[in-house]
């Protein structure tokens, strides 16, 4: 099976992009994230092979599973959660949870308390499974793990995204059973995800780390990259899909 997280910032101003991309490429599970619309393009994608479960509101959040192997049991609603950020089904053998974690905003911001509440409930939900099945969740956890997983550390003094609140919150999910799966080197060491806007930061690699696939061991990886060429050209997501092939 062929999985893929990608946050499209937007699945409406992605949609020239992002159809061809499947075609091309032809994963069995997508995971997206910042679709920014309350009505998913269902009918485009389904023309691919896609059923879709989506939650979104058209603002700032938004995320989906788009599935080619069968969706069943699914689930949009985050516990004590109202914004739409997580979407999980059984997609063929594997479980499957899409998140799109708050960003967190400041370390003064009550987004940032917000961010770290929603950690704990994700780890909580995770009670309700069993590490030894095969399960992933994968999305945009706008945490970088560890300093390597971004350009310049010394940058982000102060900031969100690197505090060891955020980082101890993930490693938590790890401690689970899941296992953090490491796309091979794409330019320079680090497989970067994301990369601003700004002139220069994607032609430079000054990006972070902050999109993963989470999978328990059930999940026999055999490759995993990230397409930075989809990240290139007119009208791209800043983040870069992530793109992760197993075995089940």
């Amino acid at each position: 099976m062929r999985l893929v997280t990608w946050n499209v910032n937007s699945v409406t101003a992605r949609l020239p992009r992002l159809l061809p991309w499947l075609e091309e490429n032809a994963p069995d599970v997508v995971a997206l994230q910042e679709t920014k619309t309350a009505t998913f393009p269902v009918a485009d994608v389904a023309s691919l092979g896609y059923e879709v479960a989506h939650a979104g509101d058209g603002r700032w959040n938004g995320v989906a599973v788009l599935s080619r192997v069968g969706l069943e049991r699914v689930e949009l609603v985050h516990e004590g959660h109202p914004e739409p950020r997580l979407a999980s089904a059984q997609c063929g053998p594997l479980h499957v949870t899409c998140v799109y974690v708050p960003n967190g905003r400041s370390l003064d911001d009550p987004h940032y308390a917000y961010k770290l509440a929603w950690f704990r409930s994700l780890r909580a939900r995770l009670d309700r499974f069993d590490p030894a099945q095969p399960l992933v969740i994968m999305g945009d956890f706008n945490v970088a793990l560890t300093d390597r997983d971004v350009w310049d550390a010394s940058v982000f003094t102060g900031s969100t995204h690197v505090t060891p609140a955020e980082r101890s919150a993930m490693q938590e999910l790890l401690d689970w059973g899941l296992v953090d799966v490491q796309a091979r080197p794409g330019k320079g060491d680090v497989p970067y995800t994301y990369w601003d806007y700004r002139a220069g930061m994607m032609h430079k690699n000054l990006g972070m780390r902050i999109d993963y696939v989470l999978a328990t061991t059930a999940v026999p990886v055999r490759d995993a990259w990230v397409d930075r060429e989809a990240r290139k050209g007119k009208g791209p997501s800043d983040h870069a899909p992530l793109v992760v092939d197993v075995d089940l």
